[in-house]
């Protein structure tokens, strides 16, 4: 099978970059350092399914709530945590309704009183960027002394692979990091990106999985086809969402396997999550798709 489209949008965490030993290895450690307990990485998983969590500042934040609530009363399974927040809605608003309905007022009182998210993104940060960058770019001085997370990322697209792609299609990026950490990854992988190709956490379109910015750029690049490659449910529900919006395109959401989701159980969920085609990564993706 093969997919004729105009343009192509990669998501960068899981499908450019290698975030296990980075991002989500500081979400866990945030919340440790933060609270002296945390969640493990098939947690933050179960939450990234859940949908709704394209900014991992939120999902430290719902974790945390996670732990708290289970100091405070919460006593069902992490699973029917998460499975909760997406009856809510997803993301961090659901993650909040579930506390509001699973605890008494007195229990949520004090889960609400000691959760703090604000310092927990201070201290992803710290973790995640080290002090040298946390200095340059956050403009503060740490209150830890580390080398950083996002020293431990590594590559997951060869360099064949991109120049396939920017040969045959447009090609744009549509991610949950900051721009200036996407503007990192980036030059890391080499994949020069114009900026009106661009979406970061910094730009006004709200985030994965709503469809705005996937829609900008196929509108951008008038594109009548448009695949979009990312490794979570989320990036399959915006290429879903942005059809349903804009009928006259094609969209075609792309799963890879090199995120959270991996092997037959990750197969399963992209394909009902709508997938049109699932790859073990993105280095598979130029022989599935043809200039249309």
């Amino acid at each position: 099978m093969t997919l004729a489209v105009d343009a192509v949008v990669l998501d960068v965490d899981g499908v450019l970059i290698d975030v296990s030993e980075s991002y989500r290895r500081a979400i866990v450690e945030s919340i440790e350092r933060v609270y002296g307990e945390t969640v493990d990485r098939e947690t933050v998983q179960l939450f990234k399914d859940a949908g709704g969590f394209n900014d991992d500042w939120d999902l430290t934040h719902a974790a945390a709530l996670l732990v708290l609530a289970r100091r405070h009363g919460y006593e069902y399974s992490t699973k029917t945590f998460a499975d909760a927040i997406a009856a809510s809605g997803g993301g961090l608003d659901g993650a909040q309704t579930v506390v509001a309905d699973k605890l008494d007022p007195d229990q949520r009182e004090r889960v609400l009183a000691a959760w703090d998210p604000e310092k927990l993104t201070d201290v992803f940060q710290q973790l995640y960027l080290g002090s040298d960058l946390y200095r340059e770019l956050e403009g503060g001085e740490p209150s830890l002394d580390t080398a950083g997370f996002i020293n431990d990322e590594t590559v997951l697209v060869e360099e064949g692979t991109l120049a396939a792609l920017v040969e045959r299609f447009d090609v744009g990026v549509v991610t949950g990091r900051p721009a200036a950490e996407a503007a990192i990854a980036l030059d890391r992988v080499g994949l020069d990106v114009p900026d009106a190709y661009l979406f970061t956490m910094d730009h006004d379109a709200p985030g994965k999985p709503e469809p705005d910015a996937l829609a900008h750029l196929a509108e951008r690049f008038d594109a009548e086809a448009l695949a979009f490659v990312g490794d979570t449910l989320d990036d399959v529900r915006t290429a879903v969402n942005a059809e349903e919006q804009d009928p006259e395109r094609a969209y075609h959401g792309i799963g890879v396997l090199t995120g959270g989701l991996t092997g037959e159980s990750g197969r399963r969920k992209f394909e009902r999550a709508g997938a049109r085609a699932i790859c073990d990564s993105v280095n598979d993706v130029p022989a599935l798709l043809e200039p249309r």
